[in-house]
């Protein structure tokens, strides 16, 4: 006998951290931002209604006519419209479509910790990758201002502008060492020690400065379009990601191969600032996060509260139609069915310290997993009862560093809708597909019909059997398969008790964000399948 579960979690409106910061910009704009142009201000046409009535001018020689003023506007909009249609059409190219634009963006973070060596002798380095959309560097030294970043891009254009080789070198370990010791670094002298092949690769820009690095770069400075180039935004960044670890200055900025590219970019980052689920939080009065209850932690008000009701309403009719019970259970359990379950082992870091209650260890939650389990456990089933088919929305507490908290994309308490299912092994190819169309179900009802799917397969740390694992990769494929969709494997991305499908959908804005997640899991229960299905 094989076991499904099912498992769902929460819409995007309710407060998630698996809408990962990790979203993408397009590498085109779609036809809705030509509706989401801002409407010219009528002060214009204001102004001359005000003078009219109250007498501050009637000549025709002082005041424009409201026919002249509306031509002015109706003008405007024109050039407005005629702008941003000029912006959405420019193709952002990507640093895996362009390795042209990967060379500039990795050359910008060196010229930038170039100039902020100049004007700041006393700042240490440490790394400075090209990222999605820009590049960083992270740096020992006095907090920084926006002041400071407009003197270190007009530093990086003197850079730029004397079109200064970049020259790549190999040394000994020892020699590099040496270097680096003598320049007083001490983050090189640890990224050094990390560092497995030899020789060392070091990258100079002239004859001034240099760093560890194994590429790529452009050829010279001067291939660095300077108005391409922008200084976004300075954030504190533990080293090596560590809270024990010294706090640094991260500097992040974009760069692109030409101007009209990076304007483009800022009219998408605008467009995206107005669609802020943030700023529309407190605009409409939906809710909030209170320092005085920590961070991370959402309030939702009235009018919030209302529209989470309608959404609730709407998940637990569509799952009951397709033959799911609704389940309630605890916030916290024994410590000793996290153990059982493998989340102290395998999850342990984002889960919160233990509580000691009348000599007994509990813990909050972080998944349902194991409490469906134990519902489906507490009787014997006969083979008529499958597939069994469980569904909840169950609020769970995960811990995040608060530098990584964001609006309701990253918090440590959210509600999520968990589904279970547990079925044989006839009916798993079957279940599969039926939740693959109450995901599509769900998402359409929110106007999300674009996805990108990839199948996750085993990763390195996990638990059970090959030919299960195997079994149940099988199980998800052919759902897949059998729905039509086109799908990329993610080898190793699986969970640590099963494989998973995870569907990243696409907003109005083109950008794309993990969303539902289907999974297999095995080794939940003991002999038959689980299979775990989130929603949001």
């Amino acid at each position: 006998m094989l076991i499904l579960q099912r498992m769902a979690t929460s819409s995007s409106f309710l407060s998630t951290p698996l809408l990962k910061s990790s979203s993408s910009f397009p590498t085109h704009f779609l036809s809705p931002l030509k509706h989401c142009v801002s409407a010219p201000s009528t002060e214009f046409r204001a102004l001359a209604l005000y003078r009219n009535r109250n007498g501050v001018s009637t000549s025709s020689a002082a005041v424009a006519t409201e026919a002249q003023v509306s031509t002015q506007d109706d003008k405007l909009k024109e050039t407005q419209k005629e702008k941003s249609d000029k912006l959405e059409k420019v193709v952002l190219p990507t640093n895996e479509s362009s390795e042209s634009l990967l060379r500039i963006r990795h050359t910008c973070a060196h010229v930038m910790a170039m100039a902020v060596q100049k004007l700041f002798p006393d700042a240490k380095v440490t790394i400075g990758p090209w990222i999605e959309n820009g590049f960083y560097y992270d740096f020992d030294m006095e907090p920084l201002t926006d002041k400071e970043l407009k003197r270190i891009k007009k530093e990086m254009d003197r850079i730029i502008g004397r079109n200064l080789p970049l020259i790549r070198e190999e040394v000994s370990r020892d020699e590099a060492q040496r270097r680096i010791t003598a320049l007083n670094e001490p983050y090189k002298l640890e990224i050094l020690d990390s560092i497995k092949e030899d020789p060392i690769t070091i990258y100079h820009i002239g004859n001034e400065w240099w760093d560890l690095c194994a590429g790529p770069h452009v050829e010279y400075t001067g291939k660095i379009n300077r108005k391409a180039v922008e200084l976004e935004s300075i954030a504190g960044a533990y080293w090596r990601g560590d809270e024990k670890k010294p706090m640094l200055q991260r500097i992040y900025g974009t760069a692109w191969e030409s101007e009209d590219q990076l304007k483009a970019y800022l009219h998408f980052k605008e467009e995206a600032k107005r669609r802020d689920h943030r700023r529309l939080g407190q605009v409409l009065d939906l809710f909030s996060i209170q320092n005085d209850a920590g961070g991370g932690l959402v309030f939702w008000h009235p009018k919030g509260a209302i529209v989470r009701h309608v959404i609730e309403d709407l998940w637990k009719k569509i799952h009951i139609e397709r033959g799911y019970d609704l389940l309630y259970t605890p916030h916290v359990a024994k410590a000793d069915l996290w153990q059982i379950s493998g989340h102290l082992d395998f999850y342990k870091e984002n889960m919160y310290d233990q509580m000691n209650i009348e000599d007994e260890l509990y813990q909050l939650r972080p998944m349902n997993c194991p409490y469906h389990i134990l519902i489906y456990k507490r009787r014997p089933h006969s083979y008529h009862d499958f597939p069994i088919r469980v569904a909840e929305l169950g609020t769970v507490y995960r811990y995040e560093l608060s530098g990584s908290l964001h609006g309701l994309f990253r918090v440590r308490g959210f509600t999520q809708d968990d589904a279970h299912i547990f079925c044989l092994g006839d009916q798993i190819k079957d279940e599969i597909r039926g939740v693959l169309d109450l995901t599509e179900e769900l998402l359409l009802q929110f106007g999300f019909s674009k996805y990108e799917v990839n199948l996750s397969t085993r990763p390195e740390k996990s638990v059970g059997d090959d030919d299960i694992w195997v079994k149940a990769t099988s199980a998800l494929r052919d759902a897949l398969d059998d729905k039509g969709w086109s799908y990329q494997i993610d080898d190793g991305g699986g969970a640590f008790y099963g494989p998973k499908i995870d569907l990243k959908i696409e907003d109005a804005l083109g950008r794309k964000w993990q969303c539902s997640t289907i999974q297999a899991s095995p080794q939940l229960v003991t002999g038959p399948i689980l299979m775990c299905a989130f929603f949001f």
